[in-house]
């Protein structure tokens, strides 16, 4: 008799940077054209690969998704859990992703994107960037790095 092992569902680790740099007097953030498993605007995040630490994570992931190193990284008491729409190939016992918030300085405007991920990116100020994200927990990750930033400066 044959045993069928059920593959467990799991959430993949993960965090959400929200990306900004200073502009003058001004803060703009990063916002991102995202193409690879969804269509959307976000910001740069991304998974917990092997052994990583997060702050490598973050690190590798910002490079990866900006070409540019991340500077004056910091950890937000905020995380949270959220499902996929829909089964992602590349990941079959993924069901969605847990992440951890952050923020990280860029401090160049020009940004080379991964094509693979996004298609276009925006440096956009607050007011605008909330209207243009896809999803209601970036936003509210916007909000509480935009809020932390401005008492900051």
């Amino acid at each position: 008799m044959e045993s069928k092992t059920k593959s467990k569902k799991i959430y993949r680790k993960a965090f959400f940077c929200v990306t900004y740099r200073k502009d003058k007097n001004k803060i703009l953030y990063l916002i991102q054209k995202r193409k690879m498993h969804w269509k959307g605007w976000e910001f740069p995040k991304g998974g917990i690969e092997g052994k990583e630490k997060i702050l490598q994570t973050i690190k590798r992931e910002i490079k990866e998704e900006t070409g540019q190193a991340p500077s004056n990284i910091k950890s937000y008491p905020i995380q949270g859990k959220y499902k996929y729409s829909k089964p992602i190939k590349a990941r079959p016992n993924i069901i969605g992703q847990t992440f951890k918030l952050f923020s990280a300085e860029l401090k160049k405007e020009k940004v080379k994107l991964d094509k693979l991920e996004h298609s276009a990116y925006k440096w956009l100020e607050f007011n605008k960037a909330i209207k243009i994200l896809t999803y209601p927990n970036q936003r509210r990750c916007l909000r509480i790095v935009d809020k932390k930033i401005k008492k900051d400066l």
